[in-house]
């Protein structure tokens, strides 16, 4: 039984954590901090994530965190934040693809993307590359894209990437979770492909309690405890990102979560993944799609 009482000691490492203000990212940028990691917590403004900060330094640790205004629906503060990170910082040894939205009412970002599919998916893309140079320049640095087991039930239709059908909430949320797994996997492809040295890892909460459910009415949310059979706390919600930050003996280009019954609660471990997660064609096609949306060649 993992915990993050088992982290390794991270001082001199500097992380990123976006969605640190609050729910499993707030559990995370505390427990990075708790073992002496710089954190910067991620949020999409100042305020929010100075708040955060002062309630983490009143919790203790021995690492310091730093406020970074990042708001994933829109590209242009995406890019700025990796620029203001990479000209003031000279290492980055994990990147924590935290933040995230789920069944919104139908709205899209500013590019034109359905919202959860641009803030989860496209946007920790962008992120990613953009600060993919220091990364490889960081010995033993990891990337954590955090998915969902939401994604087991849906497929990427991309003909509906920009609301062209009708809206379903929760259909879109486990597509933009489908491209976040797929990502990852993709990404650490690519990466041994090059020989390169950045380990690229995914990660599930399981079934927790967290501000994710915000859109959720309460019988929506009373139900599906009930279904559930109960719901996890957030801190231990975010042990399966800890572990795949951290633990030693990771197993690279792999998802991560909780190790109970239908892998939706427990203690970190290896979770098996689906054929279509897998399926290197589709990664390949979406990952050129993305390129295309975005207007850049990463990797």
């Amino acid at each position: 039984m993992w915990t993050k009482k088992d982290m390794p000691d991270l001082t001199g490492k500097t992380a990123i954590v976006t969605g640190a203000n609050s729910g499993i990212g707030f559990e995370t940028a505390l427990a990075l901090c708790e073992v002496g990691a710089t954190v910067i917590v991620a949020s999409r403004t100042l305020e929010k994530a100075t708040e955060a900060i002062l309630k983490i330094e009143k919790m203790g640790g021995k690492g310091s965190l730093k406020s970074g205004a990042l708001e994933l629906s829109d590209e242009q503060s995406i890019l700025d934040f990796a620029a203001n990170f990479l000209e003031n910082n000279s290492r980055l040894d994990l990147l924590i693809n935290n933040a995230g939205i789920m069944t919104p009412p139908a709205s899209v970002v500013k590019s034109g993307f359905e919202s959860q599919f641009g803030v989860n998916y496209l946007g920790h893309f962008l992120l990613t590359s953009k600060l993919y140079p220091l990364l490889k320049e960081t010995a033993n640095s990891r990337i954590v894209t955090v998915t969902s087991l939401a994604y087991l039930s849906v497929a990427i239709d991309f003909d509906n990437l920009r609301l062209e059908k009708e809206y379903n909430a929760f259909r879109e949320y486990g597509q933009s979770k489908l491209a976040n797994l797929l990502f990852s996997i993709e990404l650490q492809r690519k990466i041994d492909k090059i020989g390169g040295k950045v380990i690229s890892l995914a990660s599930h909460p399981g079934v927790t309690s967290s501000n994710l459910s915000r859109n959720f009415s309460k019988e929506e949310f009373d139900q599906a405890v009930e279904n559930f059979g109960g719901i996890m706390p957030t801190e231990q919600g975010a042990l399966p990102t800890l572990y795949a930050a951290t633990f030693t003996e990771i197993e690279k280009g792999n998802l991560y979560g909780p190790d109970g019954a239908d892998y939706l609660k427990g203690f970190p471990a290896l979770t098996p993944v689906n054929e279509m997660a897998k399926d290197q064609k589709l990664a390949a096609k979406l990952w050129h799609k993305t390129e295309e949306i975005l207007g850049l060649k990463f990797l």
